[in-house]
């Protein structure tokens, strides 16, 4: 068997195998049950080309089998999704994957290293715990609503108030009211300490990595920014230039031109809306003390000012920002303002 490309539809525990030689034509089908079972039987496989697409364990799969020898690929699943020839199962899925891997114009996921997914595992971690954190206040909120009780908005305001309406008897309370808000000041406090941990590990690698570290030179680039982009993008080789960084985060007017006609429109969303939304609030951040500034990025952003909307200038300093950190990403420069004008 001159096994040239192999494509796997990975599943929770059975994993689908299909090998096409160098004609395109497909000389085997296989299932493995395990993640085990498809080490050793990429094992005994010559060198090849070996894609998936990129997909929880995918990274893990690929790294193995770069450690044995092979070229791993991950692709992106909307561009696997044009190959399919017939009905979707599993076997036509792992075809698919090994059709589209033999295109040389088709686009790759970069295999993550195991510190960059623990990281994402990290910032993934944390963002489920801000937004329990939020679903728990906003509960606090309406529990003491339904007693008859205000609280101003804001977490703070909450946090510093709600002891004191425990502790205070005229309000009223039943022993079950005070024992559920109890309760539930203890999940927000729990809550608390874990974002607080998740941020003490995220600026502890921030000060240790030199990527990290190096973004954090960027205006508007915190610990939690800088490490969820190297948990992401790594070194960026994957884009040839920082405008590819950005449109994949999708910080570029969206496209639908036709006949020679270009239109565009609003940003397009693209890609990972975490990264999208942390660059988002650090362009903002920027703004608020742009008129301190007295370099080349102040006096781009004053003159922007003046003649566009607020969120139109937040937009397109955070595209600046992008831009900058694919670019300090891949060449392991130092910053400079002038990167943001240039």
């Amino acid at each position: 068997m001159r096994a040239k490309t192999i494509g796997i539809d990975l599943g929770k525990e059975t994993m689908h195998v299909v090998v096409l030689d160098d004609q395109g034509h497909v000389v085997e089908r296989r299932t493995c049950a395990s993640r085990s079972s498809l080490s050793r039987y990429l094992t005994k496989l010559p060198q090849c080309r070996v894609a998936m697409e990129a997909c929880a364990g995918a990274h893990f799969v690929g790294r193995k089998a770069n450690q044995i020898g092979h070229d791993a690929r991950l692709l992106p699943a909307q561009y696997v999704r044009a190959y399919m020839k017939s009905q979707k199962n599993d076997y036509a899925d792992a075809e698919a994957i090994a059709e589209a891997a033999t295109r040389p114009t088709m686009r790759e996921v970069p295999i993550k290293d195991v510190e960059q997914q623990e990281l994402q595992l990290m910032h993934r971690f944390r963002q489920g715990w801000v937004s329990q954190r939020t679903e728990t206040a906003n509960r606090i909120r309406a529990m003491l609503m339904e007693l008859g009780i205000t609280v101003p908005k804001g977490i703070e305001k909450l946090r510093k108030e709600l002891p004191f309406i425990l502790e205070d008897g005229e309000y009223d309370l039943s022993p079950m009211a005070r024992e559920l808000l109890y309760k539930l000041w203890e999940d927000l406090t729990d809550l608390d300490e874990r974002v607080c941990w998740a941020n003490e590990r995220l600026h502890k690698f921030a000060c240790e990595d030199a990527r990290a570290h190096a973004l954090l030179q960027i205006p508007g680039v915190g610990p939690i920014s800088a490490t969820a982009m190297v948990a992401a993008i790594g070194d960026a080789r994957a884009f040839r230039r920082g405008r590819d960084l950005s449109a994949w985060l999708g910080i570029v007017p969206k496209q639908y031109s036709t006949g020679g006609r270009t239109k565009l429109l609003g940003i397009s969303k693209r890609g990972n809306s975490y990264l999208r939304m942390l660059l988002i609030h650090g362009a903002r951040s920027v703004l608020t003390k742009a008129h301190r500034r007295d370099d080349a990025l102040g006096e781009w952003v004053r003159r922007l000012q003046a003649r566009k909307p607020k969120n139109v200038v937040v937009v397109a300093l955070a595209n600046k920002l992008a831009r900058v950190i694919g670019v300090i990403l891949r060449q392991r420069s130092e910053f400079r303002a002038e990167m943001m004008v240039g």
